[in-house]
């Protein structure tokens, strides 16, 4: 298998908790110090257009802070554009969105959208930006990813958690091996492979184990089982089942709890 499997840490949900009552807590900057010290690799933040998750000052001080590499979720609007080229983050990464919807409910239809979404991965990627597509496993997708000029592409493992949940489990060998074909073949296209939504303590091993993903992005789990055992165990969980699944040795029991 291949080597260190990057763990980038969504912190939306903290800014989510501290906008429904207003005021500065909790804070999202001091939960990303608590990220990076529990082995977070990077940041991940979803910059709505109803800014129901972080806000733009929290970009800001993110930013100014330089804790670790910041990866940039947006819709792919000429608003967020122009916030993107104001804040060097180290990537961003472009998904679809709803006002309507509670989260993101699928990957960009990057192939139906070319037109509108292609002239800005090129104005990211010419201003410096590692660009990441969020999409489903489909080659299609993966095709025009890679003709648009993405770095990289975030496969959705939204149903995959859902079959999960539901104990499908000849669902989930379906949809695994659909994400393992779909790494593959983004890889031999020159893309590096990121995945996430949905990914639990429980469901993550087998998306860690497909070599040829280089990182998880995980938040809104890890936010809520902070509620029980705190977000630097929770990180620090997270990040040896990760280890586990992609090295195949157990971890030890000081470090899973």
């Amino acid at each position: 298998m291949s080597g260190h499997l990057r763990l980038g840490v969504n912190i939306d949900h903290v800014a989510t908790i501290r906008n429904a009552r207003g005021g500065g807590h909790p804070d999202p900057v001091r939960a990303a110090r608590v990220a990076r010290d529990a082995g977070a690799d990077g940041l991940t933040v979803h910059l709505r257009e109803d800014r129901r998750h972080i806000r733009d000052h929290d970009l800001e001080t993110l930013a100014a802070e330089v804790l670790l590499p910041v990866n940039l979720e947006m819709a792919a609007t000429d608003e967020m554009l122009d916030i993107a080229l104001r804040h060097p983050t180290h990537a961003v990464c472009l998904v679809p969105e709803r006002r309507e919807e509670r989260t993101t409910e699928g990957g960009l239809d990057v192939a139906r959208l070319h037109n509108s979404i292609a002239p800005i991965v090129r104005t990211l990627v010419h201003a410096g930006r590692r660009v990441s597509l969020f999409v489903e496993p489909d080659p299609i997708q993966l095709a025009v990813a890679e003709a648009m000029g993405a770095q990289v592409v975030e496969l959705h493992t939204g149903a995959y958690a859902e079959a999960w949940l539901t104990g499908d489990q000849a669902r989930v060998q379906v949809i695994t091996a659909q994400l393992a074909e779909a790494a593959r073949l983004g890889a031999a296209r020159g893309l590096e492979i990121h995945a996430g939504h949905g990914l639990t303590f429980d469901n993550v091993g087998p998306i860690a184990a497909i070599p040829e993903v280089a990182e998880l992005n995980i938040g809104h789990f890890l936010v809520g089982e902070a509620l029980f055992i705190g977000l630097e165990a929770a990180i620090r969980r997270m990040r040896a089942l990760m280890d586990q699944a992609r090295t195949g040795k157990a971890a030890t029991s000081g470090t899973i709890r």
